[in-house]
């Protein structure tokens, strides 16, 4: 959180302006993805938002794009999801205001519904759920760093019984 006490940023000059973009190499390159940002913010400004928009870029591709939506909730929206959220997602769904959550298995490292203000249901498709992320855990990335590497790892096909699911209704 910022304190009261930061003096607020100076707002640059024109010529600042200029000054700080002067030495962007291949201008247009970037100036066509900020365009895509600018129609994005367009967006947010036709939706009645603040008119923020973005793009994340990945070698020259567009792999997503966002627009301010702070009038945005889910009021009465269900989320179905195969593992249990994780704190920054759960932390999402609690600003998006998420009626309930509905999930496959627990995420005992890193999940995020303890004492969440929506509903959670766990258990759903539980054993299809773990089957899923163990199959991704066994399964090789060449791009991790070699410590990292599953080769010699197995699938384990086993599930653990359920015990101590709680739902905040009792």
């Amino acid at each position: 959180m910022f304190s009261a006490d930061y003096p607020p940023s100076p707002t640059p000059s024109e010529a600042d302006m200029d000054a700080m973009t002067a030495h962007v190499e291949n201008r247009p390159y970037h100036e066509a993805f900020m365009r895509e940002a600018i129609n994005m913010a367009e967006l947010a400004l036709a939706s009645d938002e603040t008119p923020v928009g973005c793009v994340f870029v990945h070698d020259g591709k567009v792999i997503a794009q966002g627009m301010n939506g702070t009038n945005v909730t889910m009021n009465e929206t269900d989320l179905y999801v195969t593992v249990e959220p994780c704190i920054m997602c759960a932390s999402v769904l609690r600003q998006f205001r998420i009626r309930a959550v509905y999930f496959g298995c627990l995420n005992d490292r890193f999940g995020g519904c303890g004492g969440p203000p929506y509903k959670i249901y766990g258990g759903i498709y539980r054993a299809e759920a773990i089957m899923l992320l163990r199959r991704f855990y066994v399964q090789e990335n060449e791009k991790a760093p070699e410590p990292k590497q599953k080769k010699n790892r197995e699938l384990k096909t086993d599930i653990m019984p359920l015990v101590n699911m709680k739902n905040p209704e009792g």
